[in-house]
């Protein structure tokens, strides 16, 4: 970027370390998979297990020699870590190794500048990577020792190094300021959802869990989806129609991962607010991963850094097409609300019973009724017909109004305020339920 650096290659050689010090071990599996969804080509597996990494090398000085043979018997351009390297790590085995060292935050970030296709997705990608960089600077510069001035500006002037940092400095400043408007922008839509009562249900989980399957199947959309992990990296946002509800917003969102860096949480911090502020988390988990409940551990410690832990959720297990003798259900707590539902985001197999369940997480402030309306509440009656409230109406003898209504009670509350009146002053008939073939639509 501002700096020279050995060329990277697609050959790589990964090394994963078994740390006995108290941290959670990072998955070799899903390491090889990250690496493979980069674009790289693993030559060879380095394992090993320490109690506390070196401080010079990570790795002891024996390994650091198996390593290095490793490197010059598969001509490999690239080593790979599957653990947070330092700086000083980095540089000493670069030196030594004599090829480009990469640890499993710069995996990440490389990959995710690959997905990255909104400007905003850009914008924080690299602010990302510019944060990252920051403190591996020194690297690369061991010649233009002090810039040198004219008559009059001699000195020792400011060094390459410094001059590097400063424009990185300005360089995170300008896209810290464009990607703060991003976020002010996505508040105002949100405050306009909210005032029209519209509810937002956020798609969140593991990393290929199946998010965007889902989320085509859902919405008719046509986001890009594949068997890759962080295939989806910039936000996607749709409005889909519910029987019940009515209009809801559908977001689509970056997939989480077992200790995401610190640097991609607060740069995609207006991405991750959209989860943050939603009415609903959709928790979609890949049913067949051996790993499940590890996985879904990990999104839960993610929704807690974001402030979107208690937020009402539902879990939807993906993939049961690839598990025996499974078929598509929904649980229900105690109370029998919805807590769960099992489907296949692949074939459609019960996404019916996920819609069910929105509807029903959703719908609970839903008014249905018979609402009586005398002649002098016209201006009550067209506003409801405009909210689309109305599915029939009948007539008293003494001419007041019998309107069958269903509307979220949000909606309702919103109309009764503009006409000053409370909701407590309604009158209902109790004994003109709404009519069967009306109950389930809107």
């Amino acid at each position: 970027m501002f700096f020279d650096r050995p060329e990277s290659g697609e050959l790589a050689v990964l090394v994963h370390l078994n740390l006995s010090h108290g941290q959670d071990a990072e998955d070799p599996r899903e390491f090889e998979e990250l690496v493979l969804s980069a674009g790289g080509d693993p030559v060879a597996f380095l394992t090993g297990s320490r109690i506390v990494p070196t401080a010079k090398f990570l790795i002891s000085t024996g390994k650091l020699q198996e390593l290095a043979d490793l490197v010059a018997e598969h001509k490999a351009e690239l080593v790979i870590f599957n653990h947070t390297l330092t700086p000083s790590q980095e540089r000493n085995l670069e030196k030594v190794l004599q090829c480009r060292v990469l640890d499993r935050t710069g995996l990440i970030l490389d990959i995710f500048a690959q997905r990255a296709r909104t400007f905003e997705g850009k914008l924080q990608v690299e602010l990302a990577q510019l944060r990252h960089t920051a403190t591996r600077l020194i690297r690369g510069w061991t010649h233009l020792e002090r810039q040198k001035g004219g008559i009059g500006l001699r000195g020792p002037g400011e060094t390459q190094l410094e001059t590097d940092r400063r424009l990185l400095r300005n360089r995170i400043s300008m896209i810290e300021q464009r990607l703060e408007k991003v976020r002010s922008q996505r508040e105002q839509g949100r405050r306009s959802r909210q005032r029209a009562a519209i509810p937002t249900v956020s798609l969140v989980g593991y990393t290929n869990a199946g998010k965007s399957t889902l989320f085509n199947r859902l919405t008719g959309a046509d986001v890009y989806a594949v068997d890759k992990l962080f295939a989806t990296l910039d936000p996607t946002m749709r409005r889909i129609e519910l029987s019940d509800i009515g209009a809801v917003v559908m977001a689509d969102t970056v997939g989480f991962i077992s200790h995401l860096p610190h640097k991609l949480v607060e740069a995609f911090r207006a991405t991750l607010e959209e989860a943050s502020n939603s009415t609903l988390l959709l928790h979609v988990i890949d049913s067949a991963a051996e790993e499940r409940m590890r996985n879904t551990e990990q999104v839960e410690l993610v929704l807690e850094e974001i402030g979107a832990a208690d937020l009402p959720q539902l879990r939807v297990y993906n993939k049961i097409d690839l598990l025996a003798d499974a078929g598509p259900q929904m649980d229900r707590d105690e109370t029998g609300k919805p807590i769960a539902v099992w489907l296949s985001a692949q074939s459609g197999v019960g996404c019916d019973l996920l819609a069910q369940a929105i509807s029903e997480l959703l719908g609970k402030e839903v008014v249905n009724g018979c609402l009586v309306l005398t002649p002098t509440q016209g201006r009550l009656r067209a506003m409801l017909y405009a909210q689309q409230a109305v599915m029939a109406e009948s007539y008293r003898e003494d001419g007041a109004s019998r309107l069958y209504i269903r509307v979220p009670k949000s909606d309702l509350l919103r109309i009764l305020s503009a006409e000053a009146t409370a909701f407590e002053d309604l009158n209902w008939d109790d004994q003109s339920p709404v009519p069967d073939d009306l109950s389930g639509e809107l």
